[in-house]
């Protein structure tokens, strides 16, 4: 079967939107309607006017596009294509973290559960967190949620103290000094670009931090013509298809393989997409009320954004 030809088919008849992240395999990122990082993906799914969304990605993204269309299908291929990061931060546990510090404000990264988003005051992501933060008076306490690498990194570039919660991405926070500097050792001619969810001692070395929109930007709009890049290797295709003169080395997560894949995100098929859209499921069921909750600080982060002319 043609999946590429029959998906379009039933995108077509059934007026659906297919929302892809980067780190989607390239026959998916093809396929899609709009690929983006997560929040070019929650703006793209804020402005549906849609009767579904099929949501290439992991479940809290799923969660967002739900949250902000709250009548529309949502679709996701793989129920079980989740985060790792998102699992790192339990709602029981959050809780009580949060009780200890009761005049804090909550930053959470989108990379969280919708039970989480209930427990905060603004989310961000990794293309506006920094100017999200600096938003808010320089007095302003804040707990910054689940990422320690990405609040860390936000700490020093702001000067602020935030108070972080311990999670980890580990496609990120796997990826080791080490492995940078050989191979900087072996293209010396190679910039290195790295995302903000890698440990500390590793954005050290970068010649530049962003998300994966910022990463993308940067290879594109850069002289050099060849880069070490330190993310999911998901966003090789977009930078290899909009910079085609130029040579991209993803960084590997181990010595046995030359990749660094999110298993949550590879879950996610030509064929999985297919049959989601064919059969109309898996759907995303949330409560209302926890979908009410959830969906203030996403709407406020993306109020602020627009007043920043982030988007």
């Amino acid at each position: 079967m043609d999946y590429k030809l029959e998906i379009l088919k039933l995108k077509k008849e059934k007026n659906a939107l297919i929302l892809a992240h980067f780190y989607q395999i390239p026959e998916i990122q093809e396929l899609a309607d709009f690929v983006g990082d997560s929040l070019g993906l929650a703006q793209k799914a804020a402005e549906a006017k849609v009767d579904i969304i099929l949501f290439a990605g992991v479940h809290f993204m799923a969660e967002t596009a739900k949250m902000l269309n709250p009548d529309t299908l949502v679709l996701l291929p793989d129920l079980e294509a989740g985060c790792s990061l998102a699992d790192s931060c339990p709602e029981d546990d959050f809780r009580k973290f949060k009780e200890k510090y009761p005049d804090h404000l909550v930053i959470s990264y989108i990379n969280t559960t919708a039970a989480i988003k209930t427990l905060t005051d603004i989310v961000c992501t990794s293309g506006n967190a920094v100017q999200i933060v600096e938003s808010l008076p320089k007095d302003q306490k804040i707990i910054f949620a689940p990422d320690k690498n990405l609040g860390g990194y936000i700490n020093k570039i702001t000067g602020r103290n935030m108070v972080l919660w311990n999670g980890t991405c580990e496609v990120h926070d796997i990826l080791s000094t080490e492995a940078i500097i050989k191979m900087k050792e072996e293209n010396p001619d190679a910039s290195i670009i790295a995302h903000p969810e890698c440990n500390a001692p590793v954005l050290a070395l970068a010649d530049y931090i962003g998300s994966t929109t910022g990463m993308i930007k940067f290879t594109q709009n850069d002289l050099n013509k060849k880069y070490i890049v330190v993310t999911e290797s998901g966003i090789i295709h977009q930078m290899q298809k909009l910079s085609p003169d130029k040579e991209f080395l993803i960084v590997p997560s181990d010595s046995t393989c030359s990749c660094n894949d999110c298993p949550y995100m590879k879950l996610n098929t030509l064929e999985k997409l297919y049959l989601a859209l064919k059969n109309e499921t898996p759907t995303i069921e949330m409560d209302k009320k926890v979908m009410d909750l959830a969906n203030k600080p996403i709407l406020r982060m993306l109020d602020i954004s627009k007043k920043l002319k982030l988007i």
